[in-house]
């Protein structure tokens, strides 16, 4: 049972770090990256629809992405949906696809963006703490001895530092590639 609440608690650690590594494929380091549109939704047919659905996104050179619509007929909300998302991309309708052409990115967008990246990096941790506290609470209410009470609850603060650890390296990671030129 004990070691069902560490278990269950290094689980919720590394769904954190999925979901930070996820979050981190947003945020774009001047190269074309296909889930940089991830977060557009189009309004098709009066509902948002996620981009996604509605195209195949490929990058046929390094610094563009070509969307091709499955159905001509939303080129135009799709084109109105990219400009809306604030991303900083300029669609270029051409009839048939949608290219955009990926900026450089200058000195301060690349310093916003490694603020973004430490806030989502921030967030990770808290996420952690918050599976930390969860975690000390499930030993608490656990029927065994103050010994062991402690054992586990250092053995989960093993696991906070562990992983805080990766965050501040993934974070690192990130930022270091958004700011090579």
């Amino acid at each position: 049972m004990d070691n069902l609440i560490i278990l269950e608690a290094e689980e919720k650690f590394q769904k954190a770090i999925e979901n930070l590594e996820k979050r981190f494929t947003t945020v774009r380091a001047g190269r074309a990256n296909p889930s940089s549109l991830d977060g557009v939704h189009v309004e098709y047919y009066g509902s948002p629809t996620p981009l996604k659905q509605l195209a195949t996104i490929s990058v046929p050179e390094a610094r563009q992405l070509l969307i091709k619509p499955f159905d001509r007929s939303c080129l135009g909300a799709i084109e109105k949906a990219i400009f809306e998302s604030n991303l900083g991309y300029t669609p270029n309708n051409d009839g048939e696809t949608i290219r955009i052409i990926i900026p450089a990115l200058t000195e301060e967008r690349r310093r916003e963006l490694v603020k973004q990246v430490k806030a989502m990096g921030e967030e990770a941790k808290i996420a952690i703490r918050n599976i930390r506290h969860d975690a000390n609470e499930d030993i608490e209410k656990e029927e065994i001895s103050e010994d062991e009470q402690k054992g586990l609850t250092n053995d989960v603060q093993e696991l906070v530092n562990k992983y805080n650890k990766l965050v501040e390296e993934k974070t690192k990671e990130k930022e270091e590639e958004l700011m090579t030129v």
